[in-house]
């Protein structure tokens, strides 16, 4: 990998998972041009979410966010590429789906489902160091 080049965990959450939409979260990474390193898909262990959504134990949002996590499948993804990180969260939209500009993938296939967390398809790191972290609990071996 170069000086810019860099690694990203992303991953589709339970609803767009159960909504078929792992494919065209792909497709549209793989437009963007960056690479998928590895796939796996899995339901997570609330152990798993626990060490994943460390920083945000004790927040009110907590729980139904470890239990929407825990509740299906969820395709994570490590993919590769020059600012990745920065150019997948961009791909991805805003958090709130119903703000996520259209072209985004939370813009174009999000919803606000008024539920106790914002279910909104996709996951990726925001940094550098959460994506070594993140990665590092999803993809051991890697």
């Amino acid at each position: 990998m170069t000086a810019q080049t860099e690694r990203s965990l992303v991953l589709v959450k339970p609803d767009g998972f159960s909504r078929g939409l792992t494919g065209e979260v792909l497709r549209r990474i793989e437009a963007k041009g960056y690479t998928l390193v590895a796939l796996d898909v899995l339901t997570p262990t609330r152990e798993m979410l626990a060490e994943h959504y460390a920083e945000h134990e004790g927040k009110p949002f907590y729980e139904p966010l470890v239990d929407f996590m825990s509740s299906g499948h969820v395709a994570a993804v490590v993919i590769e590429g020059n600012r990745c990180i920065e150019g997948f969260r961009a791909l991805a939209g805003a958090t709130d789906p119903t703000a996520a500009l259209p072209g985004t993938i939370r813009g174009d296939l999000g919803r606000d489902w008024g539920r106790k967390v914002q279910e909104n398809i996709v996951h990726g790191s925001d940094s550098p160091e959460s994506a070594a972290r993140e990665i590092a609990i999803w993809f051991p071996k890697l």
